[in-house]
């Protein structure tokens, strides 16, 4: 007798007196393509032998005697054809003394994610004090990463300039490096330096297409001073600046903004913390602190000396 959907009421009875468990394991081997692939190659082997086996389904000899014998101890059940766990059953731990990851958390925390190369030394007195023996500097990362010992200043994040829910409304946002195929887009920062409890800002722009590169001094940093230097640059600049390129320093805004404004010159901000879409002007600070301002903070007691002497530099650079 069979019902209408063509399942016969025998086997409907042996499901239902059979215990839960083995429904399940039963449920799992008809889910599971490996352990139909293993039914469909053991009954084909019955039939037509070792060879056409080999040569049909592509498993070695030793693989479907196997697969067989496995199948006879378990006296024909399809759920032992389900593949095995792999998972090992017993672990190998790591075995860190907890005093050294205490030690971490402790000096990370006190000197915001100080970094392993300056934990190592700082943590070999510790040991050495505690008769602990000392790690290595690839350990001492693993201990950070694994234990995940980092401490972030409350509010601060990185900005993806990909993702739209970045995007403000009120400025206008690049969300990549430039790539300028003509003169006249501009990235503009500011480098500072300390000298005996003197503020030296050094205000640096340069040209993303033909590499024109202008740099003021100043004492002080704000906006208007930021429009002082945006002055020097457009009296000095030998073409049409089209778009101006900054992060979102203090210097950038109000007075800056309002004589890109007058001049109707495009002003655009990248994101921040993320300096590598201001990457020209970057490689240019990078420069210009190596070539002139580490060598020459001696004159910066003297703003106008020092602006005299950058200007010199400026021109060797652009003439060489």
């Amino acid at each position: 007798m069979k019902k209408h959907t063509g399942v016969s009421m025998n086997y409907i009875n042996i499901w239902y007196h059979t215990p839960l468990i083995y429904r399940r394991n039963i449920l799992n081997f008809y889910k599971s393509e490996y352990g139909n692939f293993k039914l469909k190659v053991i009954e084909f082997h019955e039939i037509y032998g070792t060879k056409a086996t080999v040569d049909a389904f592509k498993v070695s000899k030793s693989t479907i005697y196997e697969w067989k014998k496995i199948y006879r101890e378990h006296r024909r059940d399809n759920t032992s054809l389900i593949p095995k766990s792999r998972r090992p059953h017993k672990f190998k731990y790591a075995s860190w003394d907890t005093r050294i990851i205490l030690f971490i958390k402790d000096i990370r925390k006190a000197h915001r994610n100080i970094g392993k190369d300056k934990i190592k030394p700082l943590l070999d007195v510790y040991c050495n004090d505690n008769r602990i023996p000392c790690i290595s500097v690839s350990l001492i990362g693993k201990i950070i990463k694994r234990n995940n010992i980092y401490y972030f200043k409350k509010g601060r994040y990185y900005h993806n300039p990909e993702h739209k829910r970045h995007q403000i409304s009120y400025k206008s946002r690049v969300n990549r490096s430039p790539k300028s195929s003509y003169e006249g887009y501009i990235e503009i920062d500011t480098i500072t330096r300390f000298i005996n409890a003197i503020k030296l800002y050094v205000m640096n722009a340069v040209d993303v297409y033909t590499r024109f590169e202008f740099a003021y001094t100043y004492k002080t940093l704000n906006s208007k001073n930021g429009s002082d230097f945006l002055d020097k640059l457009f009296e000095v600049y030998p073409g049409k600046i089209h778009t101006i390129q900054t992060d979102n320093g203090l210097e950038f805004h109000k007075h800056f903004q309002e004589n890109l404004y007058k001049r109707r010159v495009k002003h655009m901000y990248i994101y921040p913390r993320c300096p590598r879409i201001n990457g020209y002007i970057e490689r240019s600070n990078r420069s210009l602190s190596e070539e002139f301002i580490e060598d020459n903070l001696s004159k910066a007691y003297n703003i106008g000396e020092f602006n005299t002497a950058l200007i010199d530099h400026l021109m060797n650079v652009l003439y060489r």
